[in-house]
């Protein structure tokens, strides 16, 4: 299937590692001009000899000051993609405040402010976008240690819809692809315990934890034409855990 994304300009935060490079790399295969956007410039520099061509920002999307500063003059922008998150696995009745606030600048708040910046172009620019908002399962159910971060993204589940209907007019869309653990360098250690992983993979009715083209796969499916109908919805790339 011909996704037709070669000359699209997209731009990926959280694109030093994981998802995000993943993403990066098979947008830039696509022919897509890209910007990848980290906090990490080692990440980006690396990104780069991998794929010329990519231009790259490297801030810290927690900082607003310095994310408008640094994102101000990126031009124009057709495909967005906020994939970039932080997880701080605390018991509930030890959350912490910098916990909370550093959860909630990077992912929620960095999507509200990266999405206002390209959905002003946009609109500006009287052209059509796509925006895909990297969620989690741990939207929609409960898991362990997870109470600041599944409030991340049951937040960013519901930001994701009210985008759909406030910038649908403007032939924006918004959606949100929500994975399983993925194995990423990050999955793969978080979920190396056997035990901890049984007890995951017990849940999921295919019965393992999902790759990054998996997801990849998903987020480029979305930011393509192909999905021109779908807006508003959030997609499980969860091999089943959220309809057990």
């Amino acid at each position: 299937m011909d996704l037709r994304l070669a000359g699209r300009r997209a731009l990926v935060t959280g694109a030093g590692k994981g998802i995000g490079r993943s993403t990066v790399k098979a947008l830039h295969a696509a022919g897509a001009r890209v910007v990848a956007v980290s906090r990490t410039q080692a990440d980006l520099d690396s990104l780069v000899r991998e794929c010329p061509g990519v231009e790259t920002v490297c801030v810290d999307l927690a900082d607003w000051e310095a994310t408008e500063q640094a994102l101000r003059g990126v031009g124009p922008v057709d495909l967005l993609v906020n994939n970039a998150a932080v997880a701080f696995l605390q018991p509930f009745l030890e959350v912490t405040k910098e916990a909370y606030d550093m959860s909630f600048n990077v992912n929620l708040r960095a999507v509200i402010q990266v999405s206002q910046i390209v959905a002003r172009g946009l609109i500006a620019r009287g052209a059509p976008g796509v925006i895909v908002n990297v969620s989690s399962q741990a939207s929609q159910r409960g898991l362990t240690n997870h109470s600041v971060y599944c409030s991340t993204k049951g937040a960013l589940d519901i930001l994701t819809k009210v985008m759909a209907v406030e910038l649908g007019p403007h032939k924006i869309r918004v959606n949100a692809v929500n994975p399983t653990v993925v194995m990423t360098p990050m999955g793969q250690a978080a979920w190396s315990d056997p035990q901890k992983a049984k007890a995951m993979l017990d849940r999921i009715p295919l019965g393992r934890f999902a790759e990054m083209e998996n997801v990849v796969d998903t987020i480029l499916f979305l930011l393509s034409d192909r999905s021109s109908m779908t807006t508003g919805s959030t997609v499980p790339v969860d091999g089943g855990f959220l309809a057990t």
